[in-house]
């Protein structure tokens, strides 16, 4: 989560001062959705570490499983007008980026992304449950 701190606010640095990319919304706000995404992505690496067996599994299960569905259904590079947007929804990063854009782009207030926070909370709270429940302690 640390790393995550620090990778965001470099992005955010060098977004704004390098790229002149404007910031019209709250800076707070943006931080701690971009916090609130980072956990929900910790907990998804959770829930993967209880699945594989191993590291090499994990770091597959994560680049394959993961990664293409994520740039390919959360709206970032393409839009999301195909015949899998219901499975776009379960996928973190189109609620994060719906949430960012609301709050960068367009300036809008918490309570206009309350739904985004929600679902993203949510999702956080579901993974960890199933990742608890996954557990198993071995010695």
């Amino acid at each position: 989560l640390l790393l995550s701190m620090v990778n965001i606010a470099t992005i955010l640095l060098l977004s704004y001062f390098l790229l002149d990319v404007p910031i019209k919304g709250s800076l707070l706000l943006l931080v701690s959705v971009s916090i609130l995404y980072a956990i929900v992505s910790l907990c998804l690496g959770l829930l993967i570490s209880t699945v594989a067996d191993t590291q090499q599994a994990a770091m597959l299960i994560s680049g394959i499983a993961l990664m293409l569905p994520i740039m390919l259904l959360s709206g970032m590079m393409f839009p999301i007008e195909n015949i899998l947007q219901w499975f776009s929804h379960i996928v973190p990063a189109k609620w994060y980026i719906i949430a960012v854009k609301d709050v960068m782009i367009k300036g809008l207030p918490a309570v206009s992304i309350l739904k985004e926070i929600g679902i993203l909370s949510f999702m956080a709270v579901v993974l960890v449950f199933l990742s608890v429940k996954r557990f198993k302690i071995r010695l």
